[in-house]
């Protein structure tokens, strides 16, 4: 019983995570294709082909960045985004839903963003008990003048399995231990619980911030 235990065991290890990856790259293959609808019903390639052959919508969505990034990038494009934003914060209900998602989005995939640079040990939900979080900047807004923004820190504090959802909490800089892992090696070590250690060596002097 015990070897049929560890058999189960290992093929529960060696199998799950190959059907969740398999499952996740259809799904988002699958999604992807959906690009194809934007195409004249002519030029689909199941049409021209006669069959279905999956991934050519991720290839039209890699094509469609791409030409936008271009275009974008120069003078006039950027002259066609500042109007089309402009546009979109002039009609009530989706200026609201726009300006929000797209600061959000400035702020995770601009260069210059300051979301996720850094892993911190802090204390949550209380005090004595540590998880790992991710700053994403300083107090702004209203918040400044009532926490100063030298002494704390915007935290974003994930949850496990499933780091999408979480917490933002304002810690007291002094609060925060940095750690010395990137913030790839954070997410695989909060998504695995624990079980999948980060390759870091330990830090015998943490910085204390």
């Amino acid at each position: 019983m015990n070897a049929l235990r560890k058999w189960l065991a290992t093929g529960l290890l060696v199998v799950v995570p190959a059907v969740i990856t398999a499952w996740v790259l259809e799904w988002v293959i699958s999604t992807l294709d959906q690009t194809l609808l934007i195409l004249p019903s002519a030029w689909h390639p199941d049409r021209l082909l006669g069959f279905h052959v999956p991934g050519f919508g991720v290839l039209l969505a890699l094509a469609i960045l791409l030409v936008v990034g271009a275009v974008a990038s120069n003078f006039l494009g950027r002259k066609l985004v500042d109007w089309w934003n402009n546009l979109l914060h002039r009609i009530p209900i989706v200026r609201s839903i726009y300006s929000g998602v797209k600061q959000v989005s400035d702020t995770v995939f601009s260069e210059n963003g300051n979301a996720f640079r850094t892993a911190v040990l802090v204390q949550w939900p209380h005090a004595g008990m540590w998880t790992i979080a991710f700053v994403t900047g300083a107090p702004r807004g209203d918040t400044a003048n009532h926490l100063p923004p030298q002494d704390y820190l915007s935290v974003y504090v994930p949850t496990t399995p499933n780091p999408t959802g979480g917490y933002f909490v304002l810690v007291k800089a002094s609060d925060c231990v940095e750690l010395r892992m990137s913030v790839d090696e954070a997410l695989k070590y909060i998504v695995s619980m624990g079980v999948v250690a980060p390759v870091t060596p330990p830090n015998p002097n943490p910085i204390v911030r």
